[in-house]
């Protein structure tokens, strides 16, 4: 059997502190797995530079020069997290059989690598990198996350439970993948939609090595709102249900009124009429926020605009063309 070429797809956003450490870790993996006949010697580790304002860009086009093993490509400007993966697997789709994607800060246990390469060579297309534990969160951390992918099952979204962007994927899907070609992207949540064969395989994550983590609570509040519009439409349907709900109170309380006016039992009162106005102007609120939220993906989405542009590359021959 012909042994898979694997590239090692790491997204980069001002990681000058902890690339040089962590570059060594990817190498040693790649090297061991090459060593084990597990992976083709063209094998690669494939650095995505996210529109860095530091030295990241530089520290990549070093490392490209010194073993060929590495390989760079820099964006024009910072796009995400999303789109920095998105345009590391679609670089390496038709150069690879398999792709696995990892950040860079070494939280992720890089020897999850052997077992999802293992089980790429069983059969399976997609495997997941799943957390076995939270120990290392904070309380808040581990609770919103596991509510986030709860309320994502529930709004009927299809994501596989403490997995967040560490999977091996093979060319195969990533050719079927590329006929995905929205703008608003949520990869643990697309991945599923795909299909062919998957499974998991389970690690402890662990602390960042250097450096400081590039998503606040702000950016996974957003990251999460952004999965939940870009794969469910049931917050619509939820405000509609609830559109229907206070319609039915609303009449029930029109034919109150009338009767009461009828039997001449009516009272004047100012606080029940400001706390009902209030109730419904608040409801309408949040449900025109929802909507303005779709419709601002709808707008987004017609204009076609590309997900990434690639403004630089490492050349094979481990110089810098532009």
């Amino acid at each position: 059997m012909k042994k898979p070429t694997l590239y090692i797809i790491i997204p980069c956003y001002n990681e000058e502190k902890v690339l040089p450490i962590t570059c060594e870790m990817f190498l040693d993996k790649i090297t061991e797995l090459i060593q084990n006949d597990k992976i083709d010697d063209s094998s690669k580790i494939m650095f995505v530079n996210d529109g860095s304002k530091d030295k990241t860009w530089e520290i990549i086009s070093d490392l490209a020069k010194k073993n060929k093993h590495y390989i760079g490509i820099s964006q024009s400007r910072n796009r995400g997290h999303q789109n920095a993966v998105l345009a590391g697997l679609m670089e390496a789709k038709d150069e690879c059989d398999i792709t696995i994607s990892i950040d860079c800060d070494g939280q992720d246990d890089i020897n999850a690598m052997n077992l999802m390469v293992d089980e790429y060579l069983n059969g399976s297309e997609i495997v997941y990198g799943v957390r076995s534990k939270r120990d290392t969160d904070t309380f808040f951390k581990r609770f919103t996350a596991e509510g986030f992918y709860w309320l994502m099952n529930k709004m009927g979204a299809e994501v596989v439970f403490n997995h967040a962007d560490y999977r091996l994927v093979s060319s195969r899907v990533l050719n079927e993948f590329s006929n995905y070609k929205e703008v608003n992207i949520f990869l643990r949540g697309m991945f599923p939609l795909v299909g062919f064969k998957s499974t998991s395989v389970y690690y402890e994550r662990h602390e960042r090595i250097a450096g400081e983590s590039h998503y606040p609570l702000n950016k996974m509040l957003a990251l999460a709102f952004d999965g939940i519009t870009s794969l469910s439409i049931k917050p619509i349907r939820m405000i509609t249900c609830l559109g229907s709900c206070i319609a039915i109170l609303s009449f029930c309380g029109v034919v109150w009124s009338i009767v009461m006016a009828l039997l001449g039992k009516t009272v004047a009162g100012w606080a029940s009429m400001v706390c009902i106005v209030a109730f419904i102007g608040g409801i309408q609120l949040v449900c025109l926020g929802v909507l303005g939220e779709y419709i601002g993906k709808i707008y987004l989405e017609v204009k076609h605009r590309p997900r990434y542009i690639i403004s630089e590359r490492t050349s094979k021959d481990n110089s810098i063309n532009d």
